[in-house]
């Protein structure tokens, strides 16, 4: 079973609008709700794979009571610990037209000392159930900045290989904990190193504690630089649609690569294709099937040379 963390859980709210235009009205022709946040996105691709999984994180209020009912309406099984704040949630408006989405991100709840000790507790006793562990996201208020790095080291007294997927402080403090694997995009990876090239920025990750980096690049694909060598792998074609899950989407691939030891650039094919066909399903957490099994046997992956 994957476990997933997501400390800031979230109701994610999706609304379609034909043309995204500034300080103007808008007719939406759609909208979704459903709980969100990057580790429950994980889990939902895992879930729709067939694959053993498991939410756990923090909830609280009338909002955190909703992610739990979709959640349990969904299937995917999750173990959330109570806090006293309220759940956030993430506003999405996706603009048929560019095919752009643009995103409000609330901040989440404030968590008090006593009630991330009790989440510490949980994860503690879930990891006995656990193949891999996913800790993906940004932390709320309250939290410290090593909550990650405390988590890792939890998973490693279990042998337990960890994927993270967050960025700033959080990424910073986690990597002296030594994570089996961290996927920042360009962008995180350019603030965390302060190298624009992904190459040099990735090798400083792993000098810092990270025993691989997988950054996304977009729609250029993903770099994979690992003790068993480096690979560029790109998609074979680009498609519109939501971007907003493919980094989540990678992240699902990338931890069963782990769970079955997957030769690298089988990992890096199925997590190129897996992404890519996230970006053509309209929610996060979604993939669509027929893109996902057109393209992975057709992402381009080469070696890379330092």
């Amino acid at each position: 079973m994957i476990l997933t963390v997501t400390l800031n859980t979230a109701l994610d709210i999706t609304h379609h609008v034909d043309r995204l235009r500034p300080h103007t009205a808008h007719r939406v022709h759609g909208v979704s709700a459903r709980a969100g946040g990057k580790g429950v996105n994980v889990s939902r691709v895992l879930h729709a794979l067939g694959r053993p999984t498991l939410v756990t994180g923090l909830y609280g209020g009338t909002t955190g009571a909703t992610v739990r009912g979709e959640l349990a309406r969904a299937g995917i099984p999750e173990r959330l610990v109570p806090v006293s704040g309220e759940t956030r949630r993430t506003v999405a408006v996706a603009d048929a037209h560019t095919g752009d989405t643009t995103t409000l991100l609330e901040p989440g709840p404030d968590v008090r000392a006593d009630e991330w000790r009790a989440f510490l507790g949980t994860f503690d006793a879930l990891l006995g159930r656990a193949t891999a562990v996913v800790l993906s996201g940004s932390l709320p208020p309250g939290v410290p900045d090593d909550a990650y790095a405390t988590l890792v080291r939890a998973a490693r007294t279990r042998h337990l290989p960890t994927v993270l997927d967050t960025s700033g402080p959080a990424l910073r403090a986690a990597l002296p904990a030594g994570p089996t694997l961290v996927k920042p995009n360009a962008g995180e990876l350019a603030e965390a190193t302060g190298r624009s090239d992904p190459y040099p920025g990735a090798e400083a990750l792993r000098a810092a504690g990270a025993d691989a980096v997988v950054a996304s690049l977009g729609p250029d694909g993903l770099l994979a630089v690992t003790p068993r060598g480096a690979w560029r792998a790109r998609p074979p074609e680009r498609l519109r649609g939501n971007p907003t899950g493919a980094g989540d989407a990678t992240v699902a691939a990338l931890a069963l690569g782990l769970v079955t030891d997957a030769a690298w650039p089988e990992r890096l094919g199925e997590a190129v294709a897996l992404s890519a066909a996230a970006v053509a399903a309209p929610l996060a957490g979604s993939f669509d099937p027929a893109v996902h099994r057109r393209l992975r046997d057709r992402v381009d992956i080469r070696t890379v040379t330092p």
